[in-house]
């Protein structure tokens, strides 16, 4: 099935949408790898992948929250890059050839003296 060309209309949306999105990402404070999981109602560990192995360390209850809320982070992190991977694509893919020099960004042309 062939794409159809994108219009302009919907190019400027997909920057607009790209940009909104680049700019959440500014917003995740901590990341992490892993999984956060409960070994007695006061004991947690955290267990990742390293070079291949699985690693696990023992946690408190409050670095254990801290862990799941940087996992939590990591994982909206990864669901915007995808659709911004997705954008990108479609925008390359998609925008007409005499169109396709359009920027995901604005910047301020300079003067010509």
């Amino acid at each position: 099935m062939k794409n159809t060309p994108l219009t302009p209309r919907k190019i400027q949306s997909l920057q607009a949408r790209y940009h909104v999105l680049s700019s959440k990402l500014a917003s995740f404070e901590m990341l992490s790898q892993g999984s956060v999981m409960s070994q007695s109602p006061t004991a947690w560990s955290w267990t990742r992948k390293v070079r291949g192995k699985t690693v696990t360390r023992g946690l408190s209850s409050e670095k254990a929250h801290q862990m799941k809320q940087a996992i939590a982070n990591h994982r909206g992190m990864d669901k915007i890059i995808d659709e911004m991977r997705e954008i990108t694509q479609k925008l390359i893919l998609e925008t007409p050839e005499k169109t396709q020099n359009l920027k995901l960004e604005n910047h301020p042309k300079t003067a010509l003296t």
